[in-house]
């Protein structure tokens, strides 16, 4: 785990994320805190050049409309061209018909090196239809530790029928690329009390698997032990008459200033 830290910090990836409104500063502010740069596009016509002098992408549905998702395909047909890796955050994927047909579009026509949501949306992508309460994870999808060995096995099976590595992330979170899967323990509850954790992690992602091209299942997972691990971190240092604006600085602060050796010592994953 250390390493894969250790070479965004030393490389400075430079990723072009298209993303969420509702979170694209603090999507930016995250690829700051652990060591990457990030450029926002979303306009079709400057997605090309913008793509072109990045190191990664990383699409997000969250805030679709007609121009980005043009924006979306043709960002991820020039980072494939030259070969940079994509991440796709299919977020409300079964939610509303365009979320989930653009997600299904996009897998349909781009390679993507990762796909990083919760289980509704893993799971809508997986079938081609589902449901997804807004943003948030159906709770009959939840990955408990009764239901763990059955998510382990679809993750890898989805990952190794899409030749993308899988994150599905949650209370565990399972990081797969249809051989091995990362099963992650690392984060608190109330970091679902931020809108957008899962935005910001799939900004990191991109940037970890940007600067660790020949590892990247592994580097995927490092991103999302080095998100839980702030979690942890950050809701540790909370006081009196804090609330979840400050645990969201709390949380990037604490991206901002892990060091290898802590994240080696707080990571909580196993392999299977």
């Amino acid at each position: 785990m250390r390493e894969y830290l250790e070479n965004v910090r030393n490389t400075v990836p430079l990723v072009h994320n298209i993303t969420n409104y509702v979170t694209v500063n603090d999507v930016a502010n995250v690829l700051l805190a652990c060591g990457g740069s990030p450029i926002m596009s979303d306009e079709a016509e400057d997605v090309e050049d913008i793509t072109s002098v990045c190191g990664g992408l990383n699409i997000n549905i969250g805030t679709l409309h007609k121009t980005s998702i043009e924006g979306m395909f043709r960002a991820g047909k020039k980072a494939n061209e030259l070969g940079h890796p994509v991440l796709l955050d299919p977020v409300g994927a079964g939610a509303s018909a365009l979320r989930t047909n653009t997600a299904l579009g996009l897998m349909k026509e781009l390679k993507l090196s990762v796909i990083r949501g919760n289980i509704s949306e893993i799971k809508t992508l997986a079938l081609g239809s589902g449901t997804t309460k807004g943003v948030d994870a159906d709770v009959a999808d939840a990955v408990t530790e009764e239901s763990l060995d059955e998510a382990v096995a679809f993750v890898k099976k989805f990952a190794e029928e899409t030749g993308t590595i899988i994150a599905v992330t949650g209370a565990i979170d399972l990081v797969s690329d249809g051989k091995t899967c990362y099963v992650i323990r690392n984060g608190r509850p109330e970091m679902g009390k931020i809108t957008g954790t899962g935005c910001q992690l799939s900004g990191m992602m991109t940037a970890y698997v940007t600067a660790n091209p020949d590892h990247p299942l592994e580097a995927a997972a490092a991103a999302v032990c080095v998100m839980g691990l702030a979690g942890e971190i950050g809701w540790s240092r909370m006081q009196e008459g804090d609330g979840n604006a400050t645990y969201r600085n709390r949380i990037i602060d604490a991206i901002y200033n892990m060091t290898g050796e802590e994240l080696e010592k707080g990571a909580k994953y196993e392999i299977r």
